[in-house]
């Protein structure tokens, strides 16, 4: 198991409720695995993680990264400008 470090942001805090949150997921698991876990873990949560943006120790990472050991998951709701 691989222990990693969850951070929400913005909108996606307010649905979840706190800050941060730590968890042990399998050596094995992607962001993809990773969006599904915590769409039935935490239902809040499953709406946003159809847009979410999520970081790997402060990198973008898409949906077929594989998550390292001790890794901090940054979440953040999508962003739009002009």
């Amino acid at each position: 198991m691989n222990h990693i470090k969850l951070l929400f942001f913005a909108t996606i805090r307010d649905r979840a409720g706190v800050k941060s949150l730590e968890m042990d997921i399998p050596v094995d698991m992607t962001i993809e695995d990773l969006k599904d876990k915590l769409s039935i873990d935490y239902p809040n949560l499953k709406e946003s993680m159809k847009s979410v943006l999520m970081t790997i120790n402060r990198e973008y990472a898409f949906d077929e990264a594989v998550v390292p050991s001790n890794a901090e998951i940054g979440m953040f709701p999508p962003v739009s400008g002009g």
